[in-house]
């Protein structure tokens, strides 16, 4: 592991130093017409952040470049499953394969279904899952926190905590569901 992360910094540092000696064409060549659409841009994990077009254009190119060097090293690159993007977050998607977004997903729906006799989960409660397709990534959901009844939505806090290779991802997501509804969603 540390020999491809080694290989990585080397490879970025090589293409650094030699994008500059590039033509101005080379170098910003894919931006006009070239670009990534529909559901290509999916595979571009935690990239829609925003900012100056002058740093997403570097933004994409380095990028671009690091995925491209990340994948000849065999380092895995994930896309949130659409299905699951009610239940679980994309900083915690991009980092599961499919079958493990469904675990984490699953998980979700499992914490937030137990309650108490109101029908509410309850502070504290905990699901946790271990991959079916991956040695060494596990995860968990836990209710954090309930926020006051604003009337028409009951809402609470779920931590997703992910494990993979020893690290740890934790993200919060705030989760609502409407009167009559029986399942909670991810609200922004």
């Amino acid at each position: 592991m540390a020999s491809r992360a080694s290989r990585l910094a080397l490879a970025l540092g090589a293409l650094a130093l030699g994008a500059g000696a590039l033509p101005a064409q080379a170098q910003l060549g894919g931006l006009l017409g070239g670009g990534k659409r529909g559901a290509e841009k999916a595979s571009s994990c935690g990239k829609g952040k925003k900012g100056d077009k002058g740093r997403g254009i570097i933004g994409g190119m380095l990028g671009g470049a690091v995925d491209d060097l990340a994948r000849s090293a065999g380092l895995p690159s994930f896309v949130p499953v659409p299905a699951f993007s009610d239940q679980i977050t994309e900083s915690i998607a991009c980092k599961l394969d499919p079958e493990e977004q469904k675990q984490a997903a699953e998980a979700t729906l499992e914490v937030t279904r137990t309650g108490t006799e109101t029908g509410q989960p309850e502070v504290g409660a905990s699901a946790q899952w271990t991959s079916a397709s991956r040695e060494n990534v596990t995860g968990r959901s836990t209710v954090t926190s309930r926020q006051a009844s604003s009337g028409s939505a009951d809402c609470i806090t779920v931590t997703d905590v992910v494990i993979i290779e020893g690290e740890e991802t934790r993200a919060e997501k705030r989760m609502c569901r409407a009167p009559g509804s029986a399942r909670y969603s991810i609200v922004a």
